[in-house]
């Protein structure tokens, strides 16, 4: 790398459960006021932002980020790219932003966007004398390869991975319960951008105790131990970061995250929640430091099972990841979840300045992506 990109501005909109706030939001619409608010936020002059990079999953295609950059009101030649790698692409759009910095673009804004509330309705080719078969879901390995639900994939994760019912259900609930006092206490009120008059994530609620989530069945498999309210909500939002270089930084003259190292990895494809263990290990290597050194540790939350099975892979105290709730609480819009982990970072890590902190995420197909930061 030529020089070390530095995160300058993070922020993202409230996270909408699918069908609830933002159920009518399309995804340019979600993204746009973020990159816009991300700009201002930066410093920057429109002009000079050299591209745009979003994730995203299940949108209309046609290139979302293009259409966000454009709703933002940056300018035409402002050019911009949508990547997916399934619910890590939010966090991967960050990683080739950090990319383009490193290699000469002086800034370049990323994040990711999902509306599961607006994404089109898919259907195969009818086959001749029968109706159109509703397309339900992308595979995630080619035929012949064991390719699990998700919900079944990270189900089988944790029962091979030994972690109890019980433990699953104690973290859930303390995932909601943190996110519910952050909320309270208005620690995410200066991350969240409005879109119309939602400030709020929909989600986190204060009543989900374990006794409650002991009652729910199993959802995915008879005898299993994943439950509608140990796993994530399918979700609609957005979120974004303005990564710049060394010399743009220093004009700018605020405070920001140093980008120290970032990795990707492939697991099996049938049990994809576990991609983000060699990530981690792999970024945590290159950033030439350790689980013990991190002051803060966002995971995206897809399963309770799966990030318990994943922290006890790598010897991580569970009660050390998402200080303020994750996806658990807040919601999962997969093509963003990534890059919300980086906007949770930015706002905990920049008033302590040396800080680090690490995000990492799972993704369908068996992969994993991570990035440690640093507060500078």
């Amino acid at each position: 790398m030529t020089t070390t990109p530095v995160i300058v501005a993070a922020a993202r909109t409230a996270i909408g459960t699918a069908g609830r706030s933002l159920s009518t939001v399309t995804a340019e619409r979600l993204a746009g006021p973020v990159l816009a608010e991300v700009t201002r936020r930066a410093g920057l002059d429109p002009a000079e932002v050299g591209d745009v990079v979003l994730g995203n999953c299940m949108g209309p295609g046609g290139d979302v980020a293009r259409s966000a950059a454009l709703r933002a009101g940056l300018p035409e030649h402002v050019p911009a790219l949508t990547v997916d790698r399934q619910c890590a692409s939010g966090l991967a759009a960050v990683d080739v932003a950090v990319r383009m910095v490193a290699t000469g673009s002086p800034a370049v804004l990323a994040g990711g966007v999902e509306s599961a509330s607006t994404a089109p309705w898919r259907h195969w080719p009818p086959v001749e004398g029968a109706d159109p078969v509703r397309y339900e879901r992308a595979p995630f390995a080619p035929a012949g390869w064991d390719d699990p639900d998700m919900g079944v994939a990270n189900d089988l994760l944790a029962q091979e991975a030994g972690v109890s019912r019980e433990r699953q259900d104690e973290y859930a609930a303390r995932s909601h319960a943190r996110a519910v006092a952050a909320q309270e206490a208005g620690v995410f009120d200066d991350e969240i951008v409005a879109v119309g008059r939602v400030v709020r994530d929909d989600r986190p609620r204060a009543t989900l105790t374990v006794d409650k989530l002991a009652r729910l069945r199993p959802a995915f498999r008879d005898g299993g131990s994943v439950t509608a309210g140990n796993s994530c909500g399918i979700s609609d939002g957005a979120a974004a970061v303005a990564v710049v270089d060394a010399a743009t930084h220093a004009r700018l003259g605020g405070p920001g995250l140093r980008v120290l190292a970032t990795a990707t990895a492939g697991v099996a494809p049938h049990r994809p929640g576990r991609g983000l263990v060699p990530a981690t290990r792999t970024v945590l290597q290159r950033a030439g430091t350790g689980l013990d050194d991190l002051d803060a540790i966002e995971v995206n939350e897809a399963f309770a099972g799966q990030v318990l099975a994943c922290c006890d892979e790598l010897g991580l105290d569970p009660l050390r990841v998402c200080a303020d709730g994750g996806a658990l609480a807040l919601g999962h819009p997969w093509g963003a979840s990534g890059a919300v982990l980086l906007v949770r970072l930015f706002h905990q890590l920049v008033p302590r300045p040396g800080s680090l902190g690490l995000a990492a995420i799972a993704a369908g197909g068996g992969q994993g992506v991570a990035m440690v930061v640093q507060a500078c």
